[in-house]
C-alpha cells in the first residue's frame, strides 16, 4: 500500500521540492540586487522536473551499505545546475539582477508552489476519505 501511495505522490513531491529550491534561488537573486558584479542565477524548471521524474530508479548511483540490514538506496538526486541569467539591459556595476524579472519569476513560482500544494492536499483528503469508507 505504501508503495502505491508513494507512486501517486512522487511527481508532486519532486515538483514541490524543485519549486522550493527555485524560490530560494530567486530570493538569493533579489537579496543581491545591489551587490556589485553579482550574476543572477536560475534553472530550467521543466527540464529539472523531467530529469527528476525520468531518473527515478534508473541509472542512479547505488549507495554503499555499511551493514547488511541497511536498505539499498539510490543517490544522484542532487539539485539542478544553476545557470546565469542573461540580462536585458547591462548595469554599470556588472550586476545582472533585474528586479522586475526577479519579482515576476518569484511571484509566478510562489503561485505554482501553492497550487501544487493545494493539489496534494486534495489528493490526501481523497485518500483519507477512501480509506475511512472502506474501514
Amino acid at each position: 500500500m505504501a508503495s502505491r501511495i508513494d507512486n501517486e505522490f512522487f511527481f508532486q513531491q519532486q515538483a514541490l521540492g524543485l519549486r522550493a529550491y527555485r524560490q530560494q534561488v530567486l530570493a538569493g537573486n533579489i537579496a543581491n540586487a545591489d551587490t556589485p558584479h553579482y550574476k543572477a542565477r536560475d534553472f530550467d524548471f521543466a527540464e529539472a522536473l523531467r530529469q527528476a521524474v525520468e531518473g527515478r530508479g534508473e541509472g542512479s548511483l547505488a549507495l554503499a551499505r555499511t551493514h547488511a540490514a541497511h536498505l539499498p538506496g539510490t543517490g544522484g538526486e542532487g539539485l539542478p545546475g544553476l545557470r546565469y541569467r542573461k540580462p536585458v539591459q547591462d548595469s554599470a556595476d556588472g550586476n545582472t539582477v533585474e528586479m522586475d524579472v526577479e519579482r515576476a519569476q518569484f511571484s509566478d513560482n510562489a503561485i505554482r508552489y501553492e497550487a501544487s500544494l493545494a493539489f496534494v492536499t486534495h489528493q490526501l483528503k481523497m485518500f483519507t476519505s477512501a480509506i475511512q469508507q472502506n474501514s
